[in-house]
């Protein structure tokens, strides 16, 4: 018993000498250069050697993109001020010969002049940091906790973050402000606007909701604090319940705007700065609904693949069609929910987006399952022949999600819907096993709440391309659907403007300027002998008639080509919708989907 003792006790002294801890100071003491400075403490490691890593990628948005690059002067030194040994054993990875100090201080700067809502920034305006492209971690040590303290350039009186603040605090000439994080996941799940942002705060479905906005716009925070709100309750009403007491939106006010990108208790929106006004005004709320939505779906209803993270690798997983296809189904039928779309609205939405999807080529080449798995070389890199061979998960996974909907509406007679299978998966896997689910656990946990096999299903619309018969899915809820598409002449190339030169940009597999040996980057020059330019080249093209022939003068590097080109049917698909209220149990139905 002694000796059991004893073996308990010595396993878990191991297990405590090796809980480190990491504390960080960012600075920027000089913004107009870009660079943030990064100091990290590290504190109770018995390694005689560590190694710091800098994420390849921001969880959410899946691509490599190697945030080492941005990475200079990478330098240890021990408690006493020695230098230590730093070697990069890899394109992320810098290894320190620690010895048996007791404490290393790791001091690096990181270039962050690209403001999107996954990467960091920083000028005489503002400093935004998105965690895993500025804070190194410990290898083997994501899992301890520690403390950030944040020290603003002089002219920054703001700081907006998630982070639970610790208090005030000192770091090197200039005081901070200190944040306590859990763990590795945690600093980096909570993105930091640091500058004179605009905040406010509002109460909605018992949390409290902080924003900080940066830069010019024409939004009212009265009517931001009202609306954002009524989305966030439309959102909570899903679920029936909040699971944060805090939540934190960052909006950045730009030309040109990205989205949004999605946080725990948090997010980051990129908008133009002009959107607060008219419809682009709902093409906002849609954001806040999509971004919030995700506190749900994909931060806590998750794949296994997508936490805790590898930040060394691509995470991989077909379940994206879900998580953000899901999410986009969500973010158009919050607004009908909350008062922003009428009936007819919702419809024309839900619509576009399915003759989107059915009318894109790519839909009869990936399916939507591959196209979740590929995101992070084909989504996220796309070229001048994706769309004749992908499918955006986003649009296919939210026509799947209206499928699936109006099944559980139907298979329970207006009792259930998609709200119930979301709050049900929420619970079995976020509430009570605290984890991600496999590909195949979620398809039986669909399989039991419908209580039928959706092997089917999968295979014609998840893993296949076959496009669904959608009146038979549609009319029970109330909605008719009819097939429309016709065979029209169809050149199947699209032509931008660069300077006053005509260039190809897209050539349709299979379109009659494929088959004529037109190619994208070619300049159009002359069309039947007479010399165009863009705007006429589409106006030349859309008036031709099936069987016409036509002789385009192209140059091709430098090399002036003749090519004969006819003109081909194709044959788009396409849907048209009826509401249909003579059916009281269909219409019974489409209330309760539409309610």
């Amino acid at each position: 018993m002694l000796k059991y003792i004893a073996a308990i006790t010595l396993c878990l002294l191991s297990i405590f000498s090796f809980a480190g801890e990491v504390n960080y100071t960012l600075t920027m003491t000089k913004p107009q250069s870009h660079y943030f400075e990064v100091e990290m403490e590290l504190k109770n490691f018995d390694e005689k050697e560590i190694s710091v890593k800098m994420p390849i990628w921001s969880p959410g948005s899946y691509l490599a993109r190697e945030f080492a690059r941005n990475v200079d002067l990478v330098k240890a030194k021990d408690e006493k001020g020695n230098q230590l040994a730093v070697i990069k054993t890899s394109k992320n990875t810098w290894s320190i010969a620690k010895g048996d100090a007791k404490k290393v201080y790791v001091n690096y700067e990181v270039y962050a002049f690209e403001l999107t809502v996954r990467t960091s920034f920083l000028d005489l305006t503002h400093g935004f940091v998105s965690g895993s492209s500025v804070f190194m971690y410990v290898d083997g040590h994501k899992e301890d906790k520690g403390r950030l303290t944040v020290v603003p350039y002089a002219g920054f009186k703001n700081i907006t973050t998630a982070l639970p603040k610790a208090g005030e605090s000192v770091a090197g000439d200039g005081a901070g402000i200190a944040f306590d994080y859990s763990n590795y996941d945690h600093l980096v799940d909570c993105p930091i606007e640091i500058g004179n942002q605009v905040e406010f705060s509002f109460d909605a479905a018992g949390t409290k909701h902080h924003v900080g906005i940066y830069g010019a716009g024409n939004f009212d925070i009265t009517d931001l604090k009202k609306d954002m709100a009524k989305i966030v309750q439309a959102a909570t009403d899903v679920f029936g319940q909040n699971p944060n007491k805090e939540y934190t939106f960052i909006i950045h006010n730009v030309t040109d705007g990205q989205g949004g990108l999605e946080h725990t208790n948090s997010t980051t929106l990129s908008v133009n700065r002009w959107t607060y006004q008219g419809s682009q005004y709902i093409g906002f709320l849609s954001l806040v609904a999509h971004e919030y939505f995700h506190l749900w779906n994909v931060k806590r209803i998750r794949p296994v693949e997508l936490g805790p993270f590898d930040y060394d690798n691509e995470n991989y997983t077909s379940l994206l069609w879900v998580m953000e296809g899901f999410t986009s189904y969500y973010d158009e039928l919050l607004l009908r929910r909350a008062g922003y779309y009428s009936e007819e609205m919702y419809l024309r939405k839900l619509f576009g987006t399915l003759n989107y999807v059915e009318g894109s080529p790519g839909a009869r080449v990936q399916p939507v399952a591959h196209a979740s798995f590929d995101a992070w070389i084909k989504a996220y890199r796309p070229n001048e022949n994706s769309r004749n061979t992908t499918v955006s998960y986003y649009s296919k996974g939210s026509v799947i999600a209206a499928m699936l909907d109006a099944k559980i509406i139907k298979k329970f007679n207006g009792k259930k819907s998609l709200d119930d299978f979301m709050q049900h998966i929420y619970q079995a896997y976020f509430v009570e096993k605290n984890r991600g689910f496999s590909e195949d656990e979620f398809k039986k946990e669909l399989e039991d709440f419908l209580g039928e096999n959706m092997d089917d299903f999968y295979a014609k619309y998840i893993n296949g391309t076959e496009i669904p018969d959608y009146n038979s899915i549609f009319a029970p809820v109330g909605v008719e659907v009819k097939y429309d598409g016709q065979r029209k002449p169809d050149v199947g190339a699209s032509v931008k403007a660069s300077g006053s030169n005509a260039i190809i940009s897209y050539v349709r597999r299979g379109s009659s300027a494929e088959e004529a040996g037109l190619s994208v980057n070619d300049e159009i020059i002359g069309i039947n002998g007479m010399r165009v330019d863009q705007k006429e080249v589409n106006e030349i093209f859309g008036s031709l008639g099936i069987g016409d022939e036509i002789n385009v003068l192209i140059s091709r590097d430098q090399q002036l080509y003749s090519i004969d080109l006819k003109v081909l049917p194709y044959e788009q698909p396409h849907f048209d919708y009826k509401v249909v209220t003579s059916d009281k149990k269909a219409k019974k139905l489409y209330d309760y989907w539409l309610r």
